[in-house]
């Protein structure tokens, strides 16, 4: 294998392994979000007892969304960041200078850091909706403790 080869090789890999990364968290964020929210709507709070009780089941797995959100866009910034280190590795290789070449591989590479802010920013939307759901169901836990006891 020369160098042009293992260089085509791992600018595929980098696309192809970040990309489905961010991807997968894509999914994960969605059919979490999905999972939650129907969870909520079949939540009765009459079953519970103790206020702790409700409060774990409803954060069950909400701090995967935050950490999607959270890393989603450092897994773009690292496929850009080798991305530009493959583009500047086979120019120095080439030995030439050409403009177009650097272009195109500065745009791809960047593409990476755009696809983690996309993955990113829905995942924060998704864990703050779901956050403010889970307020709204333990306020309501409270206000029916209080006239329980009443």
């Amino acid at each position: 294998m020369n160098n042009a080869e293992i260089m085509e090789y791992a600018e595929q890999a980098l696309d192809y392994g970040v990309m489905g990364i961010l991807l997968l968290m894509s999914v994960v964020t969605l059919w979490l979000f999905i999972e939650r929210m129907m969870f909520y709507k079949s939540v009765r709070i009459e079953d519970y007892e103790h206020r702790d009780n409700l409060e774990l089941d409803l954060t069950d797995n909400i701090n995967v969304l935050s950490a999607i959100g959270t890393n989603a866009p450092y897994v773009g910034l690292l496929g850009t960041v080798v991305g530009i280190m493959i583009t500047f590795y086979t120019l120095g290789d080439v030995g030439s200078v050409d403009a177009k070449k650097i272009m195109m591989g500065l745009a791809l590479a960047l593409k990476a850091t755009a696809m983690g802010l996309i993955v990113a920013m829905p995942a924060i939307v998704t864990y703050t909706i779901t956050l403010r759901k889970i307020e709204r169901i333990l306020t309501t836990f409270d206000v029916a403790q209080e006239k329980k006891g009443n």
